[in-house]
């Protein structure tokens, strides 16, 4: 079932038992004003699922419920829309934790993904955050951190973003 969560719009794509959550930090102004996660021009959030094969086909941001069939869900730490992550205070990152802990210990996933490392350092308050598997939960979920696949992100190419998230696939096959 979606919940409209935010006052923003930004429908979660969530139901009980999921294999992960997907979260980014917030949404971004085009999935905010388009109702859809990672809509953004640039964003490669999709294409990055499809070719780490958590889909068997490339779903467009309007086709995000269909990852509920996949046992994949989609959230946002803060519900706050902005150009950049980095517009959100820390501040604003901790008043969020609460809530939002209680929000997938709610929904019992087996893993929740972090995409990117900010939110996920204030949201355990630890400063050094890895790649990867972590060796703490979150709302009972074990984290995950992956690479922020937004087009801003140029950090990471297409081919490790696919990498990074594929290693998550294989564990939670394996788990």
């Amino acid at each position: 079932m979606a919940h409209a969560d935010s006052p923003e719009g930004l429908p979660d794509i969530l139901e009980p038992g999921l294999a992960v959550i997907f979260s980014g930090i917030n949404p971004g102004l085009r999935a905010a004003s388009t109702g859809h996660h990672f809509a953004g021009r640039g964003n490669r959030f999709w294409r990055t699922l499809h070719l780490a094969g958590f889909t068997p086909e490339l779903l467009s941001p309007e086709e995000g419920r269909t990852l509920l069939q996949y046992k994949c869900g989609l959230t946002t730490a803060v519900a706050r829309p902005t150009a950049r992550a980095d517009e959100l205070s820390r501040a604003e990152i901790k008043a969020a934790a609460s809530e939002f802990e209680h929000k997938i210990a709610h929904y019992a996933p087996r893993y929740v993904a972090f995409l990117g490392k900010m939110a996920v350092a204030e949201l355990i308050g630890k400063r050094d955050v890895d790649w990867g598997a972590q060796s703490v939960t979150f709302g009972g979920a074990r984290i995950w951190v992956l690479p922020n696949p937004s087009g801003l992100n140029r950090a990471f190419s297409l081919d490790a973003l696919v990498s990074a998230y594929r290693e998550l696939r294989l564990a939670i096959h394996e788990a």
